[in-house]
Parts: C-alpha cells; structure tokens; sequence
C-alpha cells in the first residue's frame, strides 16, 4: 500500500517551490512569463490614488513576512501615482500631473521624495525586491492630456535625443488623438497614432523607462473591454518582447468583454480583466458567474500568453480595511460583504484561476481575512488544479432558478416601448453584432435599425437617427476627413445626445443599467460606421453594437451554480485491496446564490461529465469540506450539503469503485 500524504504539507511544499521557482523567473528572462496565475497585492482598493511611498512600503514589508510564503509575490502601485495630491486634484483633473521633458508621467516627488533627482520608482523598486517582492505599477492609454497641451517633444531612445523624421522634429501634439480620449478619462490620457514613427517611439520611451526603474509587472489601463485599443496593446508587446527585463503584461478594464474579444488579445498579455471594477457588495460578487463560466468553456483559462500564459483576471479582491471607488481618501472602513459573501468570492476566484490580488491594506489585516486569503486548498486549486469549469446544466448537477444576468449591457429606452433596449458591444466577427440596417425616410434623413430577433413580426424595430459628424471650423476639417463616411446617432431627430459606446464613467461590475446618451462632440466614442454585413462599428473600441431587449423589471440573480477542477495527479492516489481509486483529487465547489439558505446535491455519476476521461460510474467518493472542515466519510450515489445564503462550500474529494 503506497501512503496517502498529508494534504497540508503536500499543498505547502507546492507552495514554497511556487516561490521559489518565481524567484529564479525574476533572475531568468528566458522563464516562462505568468506560468501560474500571478498573486500579489494592489493599492487601488485601499488606497484609490491617494497613496504614498511610505505606506507602500510599509505594506510591502508586511506581505514579504506575512503573504510572500503563499505565494503572493507582485506589490503594485495603482494609478496616478503622478498626480499632485494638492486642493483640487481628484481621479480625473486636469494640470495636476507630474511629467519629465519628454510627456512621460514621472512619480510625484512629494509622495514619492526617493523619486527625486530623476530616479523615478527606481529606489522602491530596489527596496521591494531586497524583500524578495516584485514591483508592478498602473499605466494609462496612449499619452496624457497634459503632455498633448504642453506640446513636448518625443524621445528617441535609440539616440537618447529627440524623434526625428522628414526632416523635423515631432511632439506631443503631432502623435495624440484627442477625439479617442479614455471615455472615463477625458482630461487624463488619450490614444497615439501608432501608424506614425513617432508615436511608436513614444510608446517604446516609456516601457524602456519601466524597465530601467526595475518594474516586473505593468498594469496598462483604459485600453481593453469597451476600451479597447488592440493597436497599442499590440505594440507595446512587441516592445516587452525586446526589453532585457521580464515584466508581466496585464490589461484593464474589463467591460463588456467577451471570450471573442480577448481572443485577439490573450496571446499578447498574461493577465486580461473580464469584468468592470469589482468592489464589496453582492451585486459585484455574483455578477462574475456567467463570464467565469464563458471564459472556462471557451479554454481562455491558462491559454498561450505573452512568452508565456495567459489568464483571466476577476479584479482585486476587495476584503479588509478599504477606500471607495474614486475617493481621495485613504483606508477607512471594513469590508462590506458577509463572511460568506467573502468565502463565495475567493472560492470563485480559484475555482476559475483568476489571478490572486489582495486589495486590503495590511497594516490592517484582520485575522479573519489573513485566514481567508492564506487557505492552503484555495491556493493549491489556483495555482495547480486542471479542469476547472462550471458544471454544465446538462450534466444535472444544479438546476438554476434564474439564467443570472450579466453586468455587460447598458440600457437604452427609445421613450416607445415598454420594454428596455439593451446596447452591447461585442467582437465584430460575433454573428450576434449582425442585425442592423439603414432606412431612408427622406432625400436628407436615415435611420439606422435593428430587426433581428424581434419577438414578433408587429413589433417595432428600434432605431436610431443617422446624422454625419458636423465641422464646426476649418481646424475641423482634419477630423472629419479622419471620419469620412462615419455618424453620429441620435434618439431623435434634431437631438443634442449622441450615442456613446463606451460608459463616461469607471464603473463597477453590477453597473449594467446605465445611460448610453451625451451631448454630441468630436469623441470617437460616438462615431458609428455601417457596414454591408449589418454590423454597427464603433471608432473608439473598434467594437461592434448588438441589440437585446429586456422587459424592465428588477433583475436578481438567483438559483445555485456548481465548479470542479482536478488536482494534482500524484497527490492522494493509492491502491488498497480489491478497491480501485478512480481519480487523484477533485474539487468540486457549491455556490448559493439565493437570498436563502438551500440544499446543494451532485450525482457522482455526473461528475465524470465535467472530466475528461474519467469513469465514475457505480463509484463513491471520500472527501471533507473545506469551509466547515467537515468529514463527510463516504459517500455513495451524491454528494450533498446545506449551504448558507450567499455562501459556498468546497469539497475535496477521493473517488474509487469497488
């Protein structure tokens, strides 16, 4: 008989050569980039962009004692980490900004006083890693609105020198596209022209900068989901591809993101978000569901990445002592989410891979929450587990009330219909962008219309009302040369509001209701192309329109869902007399999404559907819970357990036939 270990000191040993072998990564350009998904700490939740060198570093010391051992490695500067914290500044101000000769953003000196004398985060860097941490800051699109109306010139790192091309030198307003301003953002950061030498070399500038300052990871922002810019994500890997120093590619936000759509960007990043910000409430938590569920089914989870892999990003975890969305504030309250809203979150968070973010600040850190982020099975099932997907409805192991509704809509009502129009944006390869098509009620009016999956033949079609970009001056004349053969749409004739692709404001998972209408203006945000096939393209995102309807009513995700993943193949496995083991670990998670405590079962025979290769047929297994530490012994035909309202259970499992 072969002895079955023991699975706390199995799940450490994996952990401690998770660290190790990450440690010899950060030493090793030629190691494969993200091999796990990564783990760290963020300042946003926290913090929001109010933070200072001090308490950075103070957090940072406190994770190398305390996180580093279960793998939490990234300590992360999140955004604006420039910007002057003086009377008047907040998240989107304007001329508050710190910035070198050359545009690029530069830490601000009195938050940051080691950043003096043009060092940069070059001195934090130095002192994260003698805590045998990696360093990882936010970036912003493209170059900021402040550098754009200082007009200054680009550096050539090739020559250290400023760019130069047919004959001139180049500058800031030569490269940034004001009408593709981050839609959140609009006094902060536009796009660069990447078609132009120019705005290339400015890219290059301020990733070579990273490199030199010692950063090992990038968080770049404002440039996927309903942001979408493939153009200068796809630029700024190749630019990582060339440096000398390994970094860890994310992207950010994650609105309105569909498995299609990161498919054009997964091989070039290690780390993608699929979800709006994530903040402490119900409403955030259970709205990451169906997209988990999408991404596992569409094999996104681990996929090929950046000189590396590739993973779905959840947000930070929420949890602990925290800010709110936008604040200039500090830390100053507790987690809003109950116990098992909080239990709920971090199962999911493994169950699907997502990368592990603590956002609490942990000068702070209660036990409780220390216990939550620190349980050998959840990081164990995150960094190794195989397999992992939500249970399909066909395999009967839960039955949900509702289809849940997902946070990627935006509701738009026309003022005619009792129902509610809900816009989406979505790949334009998606067979669900193709619907719309154009009438013509007069010689100088058209609409633009969806008639697809019209409930029924009399229903009225909703539609909008074309009208071309409008030159208000000869300085315009560029633009609307830019925008040839594009719109403008309107609710109605004669209106102000113009459609907007893209939300105005950042904002959080459960946000799916939300205005699509502002005051028209040279935004790309709101130029619409039509194109033969039916679809609707928008000059922002690059991303295509789709139509749903949706009765307006309050809409409550309920019902119970169900994960599995596999473990470890050599872990647990023995042979005993005339019984044969079935299968290494499996995990195999609960979750009640219903306002009321309910009673989750799964037939075991079904399990073998969510797993490949895998006969359970006639089998039993033997397992615990993760979350009451419970035994539950063995158990024939189905596995089955009360779980609290809102709350989770997690089971680890052996099973074997007779």
């Amino acid at each position: 008989m072969q002895v079955l270990f023991s699975s706390s000191l199995c799940i450490l040993l994996a952990l401690l050569i998770h660290r190790v072998s990450s440690e010899t990564f950060s030493r090793n350009k030629g190691e494969e980039h993200a091999s796990f998904p990564p783990r760290g700490w963020n300042s946003y939740d926290s913090f929001c962009w109010t933070i200072s060198e001090q308490e950075f570093l103070q957090n940072a010391e406190i994770i190398s004692r305390r996180l580093r051992l279960y793998g939490y490695e990234y300590v992360v500067v999140d955004f604006l980490w420039y910007r002057r914290k003086v009377p008047g500044a907040y998240t989107d101000s304007l001329g508050f900004d710190v910035i070198d000769k050359w545009g690029r953003m530069i830490p601000d000196p009195d938050r940051w006083p080691s950043s003096k004398n043009g060092k940069g985060f070059g001195e934090v860097a130095k002192t994260v890693h003698s805590l045998g941490l990696k360093f990882g800051i936010h970036v912003m699109r493209g170059i900021s609105t402040q550098a754009v109306n200082a007009n200054t010139p680009i550096l050539d790192v090739t020559t250290g020198a400023a760019y130069e091309e047919s004959g001139r030198k180049w500058t800031a307003k030569d490269i940034g596209i004001k009408e593709r301003a981050c839609a959140w953002m609009q006094n902060g950061f536009m796009s660069v022209n990447t078609k132009l030498g120019a705005g290339r070399a400015f890219l290059k500038s301020l990733y070579v900068q990273y490199a030199e300052w010692g950063v090992d990871f990038v968080k770049h922002d404002c440039v996927f989901g309903d942001d979408l810019d493939l153009d200068e994500v796809t630029f700024v890997s190749e630019v990582l591809k060339e440096l000398d120093r390994p970094i860890v590619y994310s992207l950010s936000p994650g609105t309105s993101v569909t498995p299609a759509m990161a498919k054009k960007v997964n091989g070039l990043v290690n780390m993608y978000r699929i979800t709006a910000d994530d903040w402490d409430t119900w409403g955030d938590v259970v709205s990451h569901f169906d997209i988990t569920r999408d991404f596992s089914t569409a094999n996104m989870v681990g996929a090929t990445g950046l000189l590396g892999k590739s993973w779905p990003d959840l947000d930070m975890l929420p949890l602990g002592w925290l800010t709110d969305p936008g604040s200039n504030e500090g830390p100053h309250r507790r987690c809003k989410l109950t116990l098992d809203e909080k239990r709920t979150q971090i199962t999911l968070w493994s169950m699907a891979k997502s990368p592990l973010m603590f956002g609490g600040d942990v000068r702070n850190l209660d036990y409780a929450t220390y216990g939550l982020i620190t349980i050998p099975t959840l990081l164990e099932i995150n960094s190794f587990s195989s397999n992992n997907k939500e249970a399909s409805p066909s395999s009967n192991i839960f039955k949900p009330e509702k289809e849940c509704l997902t946070n990627r809509w935006r509701h738009v009502t026309d003022g005619r219909s009792p129902k509610t129009h809900v816009l989406g944006l979505t790949s334009c390869e998606d067979v669900k962008a193709i619907g719309w098509s154009i009438e013509a009620l007069d010689q100088d009016l058209e609409q633009i219309c969806w008639r697809e999956k019209l409930e029924n033949k009399h229903q009225t079609p909703f539609c909008l009302y074309k009208r071309k970009s409008r030159v208000a001056s000869d300085e315009d004349i560029g633009y609307q040369q830019k925008y040839q053969g594009k719109f403008h749409l309107l609710a109605t004739d004669g209106s102000k509001f113009c459609l907007h692709a893209s939300p105005k404001k950042k904002i959080t998972s459960k946000e799916y209701r939300r205005g699509s209408f502002s005051p028209c203006q040279q935004d790309a945000n709101q130029i619409w192309e039509f194109n033969p096939n039916g679809t609707l393209t928008n000059s922002y995102s690059s991303q295509c329109a789709t139509l749903n309807s949706l009765r307006a009513k309050k809409a409550i995700s309920t019902g119970v869902r169900s994960w599995i993943a596999t473990g470890l193949k050599d872990i647990g496995t023995f042979n005993v007399t005339r019984i044969h083991w079935a299968s290494g670990e499996i995990y195999l998670a609960f979750f009640n999404l219903n306002s009321k405590k309910t009673v989750i079962s799964a037939k075991i025979s079904d399990l073998a559907k969510a797993l490949p290769g895998r006969n359970l047929t006639g089998a039993s297994c033997k397992g615990y819970e993760v979350w009451s530490r419970k035994d539950y012994g063995i158990m024939s035909q189905s596995i089955s357990t009360p779980v609290e309202m809102h709350g989770s259970a997690l089971f680890v499992l052996h099973c074997f036939t007779a």
